[in-house]
């Protein structure tokens, strides 16, 4: 007897069925890594790519602001729990970036920020800041970025 397409059964998944189970428990694992890594691992890399890309607003700001000749800041700030960092042009805060310090500490140039103290950065019209500024965040790990006389910020030590 012959059976028809009907009647033959085949047993096992499809590759589409096994890639979505796939994909599900790739997900729930990443979910699952802050369960086991306290937040304060991150803080540092999170601390310097936040302090990055508020560098890179302000020099682009300063650039862009080069015919007033108001010179754009950089003010970095530390509270108990948060480093703010906010761009400064002619006394108006243009924008704010927070970043949670989970116990970290923030050094410039090797002295290290202090909860209500700040620093500030001062950017040229042409986008410079006039002298390298090192930056190290330590907690479990520790990172460092480089603000450069240029006004690039850059993971990393800074260059003679």
């Amino acid at each position: 007897m012959r059976q028809t397409s009907s009647e033959l059964r085949v047993y096992g998944f499809t590759l589409v069925e096994l890639v979505t189970v796939l994909v599900l428990v790739g997900i729930l694992s990443a979910l699952g890594v802050g369960l086991f890594a306290g937040r304060s691992t991150y803080t540092p890399l999170l601390a310097t790519n936040t302090l990055q890309s508020a560098a890179l607003f302000a020099q682009q700001r300063a650039l862009a602001d080069a015919d007033s000749g108001n010179p754009v800041s950089l003010v970095i700030s530390q509270t108990a729990k948060d480093w703010l960092f906010a761009v400064v042009d002619s006394g108006t805060t243009l924008d704010t970036f927070q970043a949670s310090r989970d116990g970290a500490t923030l050094s410039l140039n090797g002295v290290q920020l202090g909860n209500g103290a700040s620093q500030s950065l001062s950017y040229d019209g042409a986008g410079r800041t006039g002298s390298n500024t090192q930056v190290s965040v330590s907690g479990d790990s520790t990172r460092q970025l480089c603000i450069s006389s240029m006004g690039l910020a850059y993971p990393g030590a800074c260059q003679p």
